[in-house]
């Protein structure tokens, strides 16, 4: 008989990132799943077809679909991946202003339904929809998190693995900043089986590496020319899943509202955290050279200039 209820996770948005993150759980079977939508068959008939993937693979959990948000109720992570790509002829304040409404109405049912959630923001543009869901959620910083620099740092990693041939199992590297094109690959902090990048690969390959990694979001829409990445971006929501419903206290990069961290304020800014149970526990500081204080500066500014844009829409306080 069992004891101890399983873990639960919601996923918000049954397109190609919720459905294949809720894949991902599923085939890991560490927690029971819902899938809401607002096109509730779709949810619906994912979950179904997840539901019955279970039956040969023995993954021991339940998973259920709608766009009812009492499917939300117990859960312990909330990830929203709700949202509208932007479109040709869409504007970056029309964007803004059509997320932000799709995370708001996500924030004020998850408030309401699973209160004591850690929440994980994938809609885009990311940084600045923490700062929605945040707003109108009520929650404490600690349970809004953002999932963009593990992804950044996942492509970074791949692509020097590909360069040096090496495993990409040895490879330890960071990605910080705002998840776009002013991201900050650290690659003094890079090394291989704990040896240097720079024993690896001169500084031109580097730098090409890591402007690859600023465009690995785009090179994929070009080459798909219909949608964006989902394997990538849901196996790594999939990771921050794990270490809050394990309490691994993984560190991870990590997008978190910063008070005075790193010289920035009230922003939500990819940094290095702790992660458990209770969601962020600490953040943790480097020691930055001034030019790559300098480059975390110019990916704040940018995320400062979206959030601005969302107040001035009087989309947050």
């Amino acid at each position: 008989m069992r004891t101890q209820r399983r873990p639960k996770v919601t996923v918000v948005g049954a397109g190609f990132v919720g459905s294949t993150l809720a894949h991902w759980i599923v085939t890991r079977g560490c927690a029971d799943v819902s899938l809401i939508d607002v096109q509730s068959d779709l949810a619906k008939g994912k979950a179904l077809d997840l539901l019955q993937a279970t039956a040969v693979g023995r993954f021991d959990v339940s998973v259920q679909g709608g766009n009812d948000y009492a499917l939300c109720e117990g859960s312990d992570v909330v990830v929203v991946t709700a949202g509208l790509p932007r479109k040709p002829g869409m504007s970056r304040d029309d964007l803004l202003r059509k997320n932000a409404g799709i995370v708001s109405e996500v924030a004020q049912e998850v408030k309401t339904r699973a209160p004591d959630a850690v929440v994980i923001v994938v809609s885009n543009p990311l940084d600045a929809m923490c700062h929605v869901f945040l707003d109108k959620s009520g929650f404490p910083k600690e349970r809004v998190l953002g999932m963009a620099g593990i992804l950044d740092t996942a492509r970074y990693k791949t692509f020097i693995a590909e360069a040096t041939g090496t495993s990409i199992q040895d490879i330890q590297a960071l990605v910080l900043g705002g998840h776009g094109d002013t991201m900050v690959p650290l690659s003094r902090f890079t090394t291989i089986g704990g040896v240097p990048l720079s024993q690896f690969l001169n500084e031109d390959i580097i730098h090409a590496i890591e402007q690859r990694t600023r465009d690995g979001g785009a090179e994929i829409v070009g080459l798909l020319k219909t949608g964006s990445a989902y394997y990538a971006p849901s196996i790594c929501v999939y990771e921050m899943v794990e270490s809050i419903i394990f309490d691994q206290r993984r560190v991870l990069p990590v997008s978190v509202l910063c008070n005075g961290e790193y010289g920035v304020d009230n922003l939500f800014v990819g940094l290095p955290i702790e992660l458990g149970k209770e969601g962020l526990r600490r953040i943790i500081e480097l020691d930055l050279t001034d030019d790559e204080k300098e480059k975390l500066n110019v990916s704040k500014e940018a995320v400062s200039q979206l959030v601005g844009a969302l107040r001035s829409m009087k989309l947050i306080a």
